[in-house]
């Protein structure tokens, strides 16, 4: 406990051993403080009416006030330090049914820049605070700002030493993998510093471009965006919100941002903690969550008592009930039941956790420095166990089931089995596409209309076919060929299960289901994307013939083929780029996140003519190794894949209604309803279903793309 002069109660905010030659402790308030105001001292009248109201100032020739300025609506309120007010008159705040009159009452300020027509009333401690214009601040106990104040930042401030500095351990419970958090960082930039442990000057640089961005100087105030409400909350310190926020009854908000515009309001809600952290544009965290050492990306949710801790969770992501702690999450992620966990892992985006699933809580070794590595479109099962360290290629379902061992799945787009009664471990590769098109294509379709975000800083594929996975599908053919040979020379017969190692730690029987079938359904995927790929090119390129296109592709750019695609929090690009990048990055070619977002944003521009040329190259892969029949040697052929393409378009569609369908002839699903005519008004009809119409329509959109395109090669 310190016993301080009074008079300086408000003031030297930034201890003068802080304070640059030749400012004073405003300087960076100033520069905050971006309106244009015409400050003026209040006459003898306004101070007079202010003190019968029962309002007290320790120095009034420091109570700075903006025209018009009412002063009959302060009543009940005490000040200390600078206190500088915008216009202030009668009006009414409305937000949904709450309602305050503008003015200040019974309420404490110490020194704040209060906007115009703002309604603060019960507010019993408000400390170095820039608030906006029309902002409703009502019942909070504690508000304020402190003078090393870093809102959520993982920098350190002038003085203060490295063991403050706030880092966030993802992936990896023992550390090793830590990153820095940041008011506009998103996955891609989490997943470049989290990746790429074994670049020591590219960890260092990315720690060096943060801090030089967020750190430095104290004395930053506090920030409440314009239009933002906050009401009924317990602490808030050190937080910077954006406008339009709407904060209510949260219980602790500590060292944090809240990123929020009029395009995409933030919201937090009753119970909730918040500490150490960075909350995305269009966030909301409701019902008693709680986050410590966490990014939050744009759009993206936690409700129902949620606990994210030392976790980036990317765009897009509705977390309820669960525990995530040490992860690295990209965009699309769903996981909403309370006895599911999800610890130490990579989860690249397209994700969902269903009840029960367990995921690296169940330590198999001495430490806990084990990591799970998921593809795309990951999905474990009910009451799915896994142990570290685990990996898993993208679009991977994984059956109910406790997992003795860690697992190495390396084949996308399969079904993965713990058949205890024969214990054995199963894969079934290609389950998607041959049994359960609805799923896959769904998933596409669902990402795309739940992405709510006004600005995409971060680019998302969702596309189930793209280079990452069919770079993944080209080596899961050359496994399945090589297991298949091995199989034929140790003289077993039967193609439908073929035994394989490698998938999982453990001695049990390992078994590649239908491997010939998946084979076929592979090199289709292939084809498809291939072919589809280079169609949208064309769609785009309208003046593109044939042979423009042949010497667009080339030989030359086969290369692609070659090289790893890296999902980059769920942009996918050439490990070349991101190689040039890093580069880059090293070589303080880029100095800031900016720059190096725009880095990004170039190879977004680029990427379109990268995947064309990728599938180029794999319709050169399936020609040259007689996977499937010739493909593209002139325009006539050409034309000819593109026309096989509408038929296998047709195809899929036929295969999504019919996956559909199954469900709609189940007699146990049936059961529940006393007639047909009661399971349809519950349930629909598939010829309704939202989905398969789109479907349809897709089909169809794909046919007349396809029928332009031919019709000028």
């Amino acid at each position: 406990m310190n016993i301080l002069p009074i008079d300086r109660y408000g003031y030297d905010f930034i201890p003068s051993d802080y304070l640059p030659e030749g400012k004073d402790e405003y300087w960076l308030r100033d520069q905050q403080h971006t309106e244009q105001k015409k400050w003026r001292l209040l006459t003898e009248k306004e101070t007079e009416i202010l003190e019968k109201n029962a309002n007290f100032c320790t120095n009034w020739g420091d109570f700075w006030v903006t025209d018009p300025f009412d002063p009959g609506l302060i009543r009940g309120s005490a000040f200390y330090g600078r206190i500088r007010l915008g216009t202030l008159q009668k009006a009414l705040l409305r937000f949904h049914d709450f309602s305050i009159p503008a003015g200040i009452r019974n309420s404490t300020l110490i020194s704040c820049d209060i906007g115009d027509e703002c309604a603060i009333q019960d507010c019993s401690y408000i400390s170095h605070y820039i608030i906006g214009g029309n902002c409703i601040l009502s019942n909070i106990n504690e508000m304020q700002t402190t003078n090393h104040a870093k809102f959520g930042n993982g920098v350190v401030r002038d003085g203060e030493t490295e063991d403050v500095r706030v880092w966030i351990d993802v992936i990896n419970e023992a550390g090793g993998r830590e990153l820095l958090p940041f008011a506009d960082m998103i996955s891609a930039d989490a997943y470049l510093w989290a990746a790429y442990r074994d670049d020591a000057a590219l960890r260092e640089r990315l720690r060096e471009i943060t801090q030089k961005q967020y750190g430095g100087y104290r004395g930053s105030y506090g920030t409440i965006g314009p239009c933002s409400v906050i009401k009924s909350c317990k602490i808030i310190k050190d937080m910077a919100t954006g406008s339009c926020a709407y904060i209510k009854g949260a219980n602790k908000l500590k060292n944090i941002t809240v990123l929020s515009s009029a395009d995409e309001p933030s919201q937090i809600g009753e119970g909730v903690e918040l500490v150490n952290g960075i909350v995305g544009y269009g966030c909301h965290v409701f019902y008693g969550s709680k986050a410590v050492r966490f990014v939050m990306g744009r759009n993206s949710s936690l409700k129902y008592g949620a606990r994210l801790i030392h976790s980036v969770l990317g765009d897009n992501s509705t977390v309820s009930c669960c525990e995530i702690l040490n992860n690295l999450i990209f965009g699309f992620h769903e996981q909403h039941h309370n006895n599911s966990f999800l610890i130490a892992s990579l989860v690249q985006g397209l994700s969902n956790m269903a009840a029960g699933a367990t995921l690296g809580s169940n330590h198999n070794s001495r430490a806990n420095d084990g990591e799970l590595h998921a593809g795309r479109g990951f999905w474990p099962g009910l009451c799915v166990s896994l142990k570290h360290s685990s990996c898993f290629a993208s679009y991977t379902i994984i059956a109910k089931g406790d997992y003795p061992s860690e697992l190495n799945i390396p084949l996308p787009f399969s079904l993965v089995n713990n058949n205890v009664h024969k214990n054995r471990l199963e894969v079934l590769p290609a389950f998607f596409w041959m049994y359960n098109l609805y799923a896959l294509e769904r998933n596409t379709w669902k990402a795309g209309a739940r992405d709510k975000r006004k600005i995409k800083v971060q680019h998302i594929e969702t596309d189930y076919l793209a280079p990452d996975t069919a770079e993944e599908i080209i080596a899961a053919l050359a496994l399945l060929e090589t297991w298949l040979v091995e199989s034929s020379e140790t003289g077993i017969g039967d193609k439908h299960i073929i035994p394989v190692k490698g998938l999982e730690r453990g001695k049990r029987e390992q078994v590649i289901l239908k491997p010939v079938k998946a084979m076929k359904a592979y090199c289709r995927m292939l084809r498809y994307y291939a072919v589809k790929t280079l169609a949208a090119f064309l769609h785009e390129s309208q003046e593109m013939d044939f042979e423009d296109l042949s010497e667009l592709m080339g030989p030359e750019h086969y290369s692609l083929r070659t090289v790893k695609w890296v999902n980059m929090g769920g942009q996918i690009v050439s490990g070349a780029r991101v190689d040039l990048l890093r580069e880059k990055i090293r070589s303080r070619k880029l100095s800031t996140w900016q720059e190096i977002h725009d880095e990004y944003d170039k190879w977004d521009q680029e990427f379109l003519l990268d995947k064309a040329r990728h599938a180029w190259a794999v319709l050169a892969l399936l020609r040259d190794k007689g996977l499937e029949e010739p493909v593209v040697c002139d325009a006539g052929a050409f034309r000819a894949e593109l026309e096989r393409a509408v038929e296998l378009r047709q195809w899929m569609s036929s295969q999504v209604l019919e996956t559909r369908a199954k469900d709609f002839r189940n007699p146990f699903r049936k059961a529940t309803f006393r007639s047909k005519s009661e399971m349809e008004q519950v349930s629909g009809t598939i010829e309704t279903n939202k989905f398969i119409t789109l479907t349809w329509e897709e089909e169809k959109r794909f046919a007349l793309m396809i029928e332009s395109i031919t019709a000028r090669l």
